[in-house]
C-alpha cells in the first residue's frame, strides 16, 4: 500500500472543508492559503473528489467547493478510493498464500473505512489540547 502526496493533500483539503462544513462553498484560493499548498496542485485533485461525489463544485463569483457528505460519514477509505482507485493493491502471491494478503487487505479496509473526517478533526484537536 502506497499513499501518494495526492491522497495526503486530498485528505488535508477535505479536512479543511469539514472544518468549514457549515460555511457553504469555499474558494480554492482560501483553502490553498490556509493549507499553504499550491492552488494548481489542488486544482488537479478536486476533479477526482467531485467525480467520486465527496465534494460539490460551484462556479462563479461566490463559487468554490464544499463537502457533499457530512464529516462523520466521509471516511479515509472513501478518500483513498477516490484518489488512488483502491484502498489496497497488493501484488499477487502464490495460491497457497493468497489468503494472507486477502486478510491483510480486509484489515486495512476495515481500519481506513472506520476513520471519518470528524474523527480526524477531533483527534487533532485533542492533540493540540495536550500542548496548551
Amino acid at each position: 500500500m502506497r499513499i501518494t502526496s495526492k491522497s495526503d493533500y486530498a485528505l488535508k483539503l477535505l479536512v479543511d472543508l469539514a472544518e468549514h462544513y457549515e460555511s457553504g462553498y469555499i474558494s480554492l484560493t482560501d483553502i490553498s492559503n490556509r493549507m499553504n499548498i499550491s492552488k494548481k496542485y489542488l486544482e488537479q485533485i478536486v476533479p477526482m473528489l467531485a467525480k467520486s461525489g465527496l465534494i460539490l463544485a460551484n462556479r462563479g463569483n461566490k463559487g468554490g467547493y464544499m463537502l457533499n457528505v457530512p464529516p462523520q460519514r466521509c471516511t479515509l477509505g472513501d478518500i483513498l478510493t477516490a484518489t488512488e482507485g483502491s484502498v489496497l493493491s497488493l501484488g499477487t502471491s502464490s495460491d497457497d498464500l493468497q489468503f494472507v494478503w486477502k486478510e491483510v487487505g480486509e484489515a486495512i479496509e476495515n481500519i481506513v473505512g472506520g476513520i471519518t473526517l470528524q474523527d480526524i478533526i477531533e483527534r487533532r484537536n485533542n492533540c493540540y489540547n495536550y500542548y496548551i
